[in-house]
């Protein structure tokens, strides 16, 4: 018998109806072991030692893998093709070093990237040894998160009561979003307006155009800052005589996004189908570990921890097939769309998430699927296509209009799709953001046709039918969305993909943050811990430092630097700070909050 450990019980029925006699999968329901929440588990004196202990629920899968081992000729540890996925082997491999069950026992480690039949027989066939590295990288990062918690933590606790705890991570998370809300505290808004005049050919053909330029000068955005102002503009339009000066009419090509990572799966199922992080991460699990779709059981998207847009050229192979079957050749690029990654570490690189087959379309699939999980996956079906697409081609017109003194400048735009390209199928969303004074978001897809404009030459003779202004007030920047956050996370290097969605989780969880409207907004208690963590531990919660050590974590994995050797470096400094608030007292720590 050859026993198959893999994280989840969906994954292991998956895998043992594909594998058939012989084989035996079991779960380990993720982590078997963990560092117990209490001092002393990991000893920075004795190199950094770590007590680990088996996880609560644990004794039960672990004694279930035991059995199984009795008398088995393999141990095949396959579980998930990342830093976490190596760390589960490796514990489950630790519980049984010392002991006689391994005596004869062939030991072999196998990733797969997609929970299929073809990728599984595969990955059985080219086994490898575990990736110390990868190992080395976990540990790194697991003493990291508890020495800052655990060093930082009773400090709160002892000079600012009634706050809860502190992570590495989710406090310069938390910052971020408490620097936000100072700044839509301290946003002073402030009046402007804008014109629009209803032109007109001589022929009765009407459009519209917006004032750009005044007395010969460009306007800025605040330049005609009251009521006042503004209809003295409107005079000035009023009685110009106006005329085409120029118009300018060029193609543009707009290129289809890569396939997704997890960063951009989670901003684009929060902006387009309001999804948390977590719930993004939750179902796209299930759409990984395998669905049962009539026939068979399998996964339909391949693995969701990823910061690669690279796709497989068996992959890319068959989304052409299918673009040309669906909609014609016309829509096919002439060869293959490549992306490159910029992530950091190659080795955690994965192919992006993508359909497992390319032809199971959306609507054959929703009979099989939950409501939510066909909105998933459709939308990363559609992603992909579309990543693979001829591009969008769009014809835009800008016409400028003036008098001849030059007294005003008016400027008049258009677009027309020329060839809709990957756009038929799919249309990327933005965040939220300031427009013309007002927040504006797109929740679907963003719009690319704006109005056509009648056809007119430099000289055309134009009558002004209307001008209208219209009164704004700047706004502050809008509070963050699961979306922007981890996109902006993203952009600082804070975080990683496994780890976005459980950072924003446990700033929920330990009420720091609450979630009003699908936006963040921090409690007093968060903003407390905030300023306190920013003005005791300052360096510690700058994204530039935080950035730095994903980075350094990154080139443990790439086997470029010792892990012992970053945790030392951390530590001398991290601790003199610990050491440094000793004879801090809570009015000390109040007076600093207060002033703040």
């Amino acid at each position: 018998m050859k026993v198959v450990v893999v994280e989840s019980p969906a994954k292991a029925k998956t895998i043992n109806r594909y594998l058939g006699n012989g084989y035996k999968g079991l779960a380990s329901y993720g982590h078997v072991c963990d560092l117990p929440s209490k001092d002393g588990s990991v000893l920075p004196d004795a190199g950094f030692e770590m007590k680990w202990q088996i996880s609560s629920g644990s004794e039960k899968h672990l004694k279930d893998i035991t059995s199984a081992l009795i008398g088995a000729e393999k141990l095949i540890l396959a579980t998930d093709p990342d830093r976490e996925g190596e760390a589960i082997s490796w514990h489950v491999l630790e519980q049984f070093k010392n002991t006689t069950l391994l005596e004869g026992v062939d030991v072999e480690r196998v990733v797969f990237n997609e929970v299929t039949k073809t990728a599984i027989l595969a990955a059985m066939d080219n086994p490898r040894q575990l990736d110390a590295e990868l190992i080395d990288a976990y540990r790194a990062r697991r003493a990291l998160d508890y020495l800052v918690g655990f060093s930082i933590s009773p400090v709160l606790w002892r000079k600012l009561p009634g706050s809860r705890s502190a992570g590495r991570v989710q406090s310069v998370a938390l910052r971020l979003i408490c620097e936000r809300e100072a700044e839509i505290e301290a946003f002073i808004s402030e009046e402007y307006w804008t014109l629009e005049a209803t032109l007109g050919l001589l022929a009765g053909v009407h459009f519209k155009a917006r004032l750009t330029h005044l007395d010969g000068n460009k306007l800025g955005k605040l330049d005609i800052k009251n009521e006042v102002a503004a209809n003295s503009a409107v005079a000035v339009i009023a009685s110009a005589s106006l005329a085409v000066q120029s118009v300018e009419t060029k193609r543009v090509r707009r290129n289809p996004q890569p396939p997704f990572t997890t960063s951009t799966l989670q901003q684009e199922a929060s902006r387009k189908l309001g999804f948390s992080a977590s719930r993004t991460m939750q179902i796209a699990q299930k759409l990984y570990e395998g669905v049962n779709i009539g026939n068979e059981t399998t996964g339909l998207i391949t693995y969701m921890r990823t910061d690669g847009v690279q796709l497989g050229g068996e992959a890319i192979t068959s989304i052409r097939q299918d673009i040309e079957k669906q909609f014609g050749k016309r829509y096919l690029p002439g060869k293959p769309r490549v992306y490159k990654t910029k992530a950091a570490n190659a080795q955690e690189a994965h192919e992006a998430i993508r359909p497992t087959e390319i032809t199971r379309h959306p609507n054959d699939m929703r009979a099989f699927l939950d409501h939510d999980q066909s909105r998933l996956y459709e939308l990363i079906w559609k992603r992909t296509i579309a990543s693979q697409m001829q591009s969008a081609e769009l014809d835009q017109t800008g016409i400028d209009i003036g008098d001849t003194p030059g007294s005003v400048t008016l400027r008049a735009s258009g677009q027309i799709m020329a060839f809709d390209g990957f756009l038929l199928v799919y249309r990327e969303s933005k965040d939220a953001t300031e427009d013309n004074g007002k927040n504006t978001k797109s929740n679907g897809d963003s719009d690319d046709s704006t109005a056509s404009l009648p056809n007119m030459v430099e000289g055309d003779q134009l009558n002004t039918h209307d001008v209208t202004p219209e009164q704004h007030f700047t706004q502050p920047p809008p509070r963050f969305t699961d979306a922007s956050l981890v996109k902006r996370m993203e952009e600082l290097g804070i975080g990683r993909p496994s780890t976005y969605a459980s950072i924003i989780q446990v700033l929920q969880n330990r009420d720091y943050v609450m979630k009003d409207k699908g936006r963040f907004i921090p409690e007093d208690r968060g903003r407390l811990v905030s300023t306190f963590l920013s003005n005791f531990f300052e360096r510690y919660v700058e994204y530039d430092f935080t950035a730095q050590l994903e980075t350094q974590l990154d080139e443990v994995s790439a086997g470029k630097l010792d892990w012992k050797a970053l945790l030392t470096h951390f530590w001398n400094d991290f601790k003199a700070a610990i050491d440094s608030t000793k004879d801090l007292t809570i009015t000390n720590v109040l007076d600093v909050i207060d002033e703040e």
